[in-house]
């Protein structure tokens, strides 16, 4: 396990418009403002379309990172998340979440890694902004290429 304290920075309320692409949205926030650390404690909207991970076969191996997505249409979404730096790639790197109802087949559910999204309406996040330490997310090599939550003083 691994835990640090953290200084609570700015805090925002964002909407997402309709047609607009999570993660690039995401990604213009944050550059704008200059969001490099935080977390996402909720986000709720519509999804037009979204792709999550998941599989329809059988996982060859459990224990390894899942790389396959589905694609899953119109759906209403809560969701959190956090927000990381990739010292590599030096970009953001968000790691989203959520559970998600299909409007269409009597609200059932998917939970799942958001890879991307299409708003559909609207998506309302509150943004938390982590000034320190810095949260950074570099791939270990030793497990999968996955990349992780590290924290700076690290």
């Amino acid at each position: 396990m691994r835990a640090t304290q953290f200084v609570k920075g700015r805090e925002f309320v964002v909407a997402f418009d309709d047609g607009e692409e999570f993660f690039p949205a995401l990604e213009a926030f944050c550059a704008e403002h200059g969001v490099r650390s935080g977390y996402i404690p909720v986000f709720l909207g519509g999804f037009r379309s979204a792709r999550l991970v998941g599989t329809c076969g059988p996982l060859e191996d459990p224990d390894a990172p899942l790389w396959e997505s589905v694609q899953v249409e119109f759906l209403e979404a809560c969701g959190s998340g956090t927000l990381a730096w990739d010292p590599d790639d030096d970009c953001l790197a968000p790691h989203i979440h959520l559970s998600a109802g299909l409007k269409g087949d009597n609200a059932h559910g998917r939970t799942s890694h958001l890879l991307e999204g299409v708003v559909q309406f609207i998506n309302e996040l509150v943004v938390v902004e982590v000034v320190q330490p810095d949260l950074l997310r570099p791939r270990r090599a030793d497990l999968y290429n996955v990349p992780l939550l590290t924290f700076a003083e690290e």
